[in-house]
């Protein structure tokens, strides 16, 4: 058996009791930090909380050596995967249940809160609004990718919101190990792909929407235009940017009232 259960936003405390209940039946349990991390705990804090050993993962274990270090023991054993967020937003994890599934071992998914529903919800914005998300990754040997902007292209078009995933990474990014990217840096990508793709669609005056440390007791939202998020200080990580689209005059007025948007940039 396979279990793949998720951790939710912040700390060691989001989880749901069926995930702690799974956890202390497991026979192994293990963690992967890299497509999300709990940045209000620490592994050592989890261990003692839930009253297990907690094996961290890497990237290549899950990716590329699954079978051997994962699920050939899962054919026997009840196994147990911790991941932040919910277990089944990062298509890493639906590899690895298709995998398991191919393998004849049963998989069973604990859910929990995911940064997807609570950025949307922090943002003041209505869900049935935004388009596809993407994700802004660090540069690799100096090439920025360009999928953000043409998934901010295609919302725009459309008058959605777009959600935008910032980069985490572990130690084993070479270029960038252990980091994980602000909504400074996010920006500071979008506008360097602007001046590549020269289209009009990052400006100075473009509205954005930073989110910070979603799920503690003290998130951080602060919606401005691009030109004043890219030197906001939104402190620790984790970061999320949203770039609205049309806003209804209530998304307008909530920018304003609970996230401190300029009155001029919700017209």
């Amino acid at each position: 058996m396979l279990t793949l259960i998720g951790l939710g936003l912040y700390d060691e405390k989001d989880i749901t009791l069926k995930g702690i209940d799974a956890v202390q039946k497991a026979d192994r349990v293990y963690i992967e930090t890299y497509t999300s991390t709990l940045t209000g705990t620490n592994l050592e804090t989890m261990q003692e909380i839930y009253k297990r050993e907690i094996l961290p993962l890497t990237r290549e274990d899950i990716e590329l050596h699954a079978e051997e270090k994962i699920l050939d023991e899962a054919k026997e054993r009840d196994i147990a995967i911790l991941i932040g967020g919910d277990p089944l937003i990062a298509t890493t994890h639906v590899d690895l249940r298709i995998r398991a599934r191919d393998m004849g071992i049963p998989v069973k998914i604990i859910h929990a809160a995911s940064i997807s529903s609570a950025a949307i919800s922090l943002s003041c914005l209505q869900n049935y609004k935004f388009g596809r998300s993407t994700s802004i990754a660090f540069p690799q040997r100096g090439i920025v990718s360009e999928a953000p902007y043409d998934a901010l292209k295609i919302n725009t078009q459309h008058g959605l919101h777009t959600l935008m995933y910032l980069d985490v990474t572990d130690e084993t990014n070479t270029e960038h190990p252990n980091q994980h990217m602000t909504i400074n840096q996010a920006i500071e990508q979008l506008q360097i792909l602007e001046e590549k793709r020269d289209e009009n669609l990052i400006k100075e005056d473009t509205l954005g929407v930073g989110i910070a440390r979603a799920g503690s007791d003290e998130p951080h939202v602060h919606a401005d235009y691009l030109s004043g998020l890219r030197d906001y200080d939104f402190g620790p990580p984790q970061h999320i940017l949203v770039i609205p689209g049309k806003l209804h005059f209530m998304e307008g007025e909530a920018l304003v009232k609970l996230a401190g948007a300029p009155s001029t940039a919700t017209k």
